[in-house]
């Protein structure tokens, strides 16, 4: 990632926690400044480190969710991405998408490639 590719997402992540406290999400934690980091599961065997980028509860409910934004590291994307809608119906949770005009057919396509067509996006 580039710096003006962080800083883009650093934006977009900040709004993203805005929007999810408007709906009433609670106890929220994310990968940025002020917030608590949520937990980070590692891959046995290697370095490999996967953190969600937000984590909130409604409800009663942990929700997990990921901000979908280009990137041409492709494949890390979708190994997350499988981890942790596998991770998430494991443990009951929800797992949704985060996206933004500009992202959605880079998104659309990345799900495809998956078979996560079932997934909605929230769309900011």
């Amino acid at each position: 990632m580039t710096f003006k590719d962080k800083e883009q997402h650093l934006d977009f992540l900040k709004n993203s926690i805005t929007y999810l406290q408007n709906l009433g999400y609670k106890n929220i934690k994310a990968d940025m400044e002020g917030f608590e980091t949520p937990k980070s599961y590692f891959k046995k065997g290697s370095n490999v480190s996967i953190t969600p980028d937000i984590v909130a509860e409604k409800e009663g409910r942990k929700h997990i969710f990921d901000i979908s934004l280009k990137t041409p590291r492709t494949n890390l994307l979708k190994s997350k991405w499988l981890f942790l809608d596998a991770f998430s119906i494991l443990k009951s949770h929800s797992f949704k998408l985060i996206t933004t005009r500009g992202h959605y057919k880079f998104t659309n396509e990345m799900l495809n490639d998956i078979n996560l067509t079932d997934k909605k996006l929230i769309k900011l």
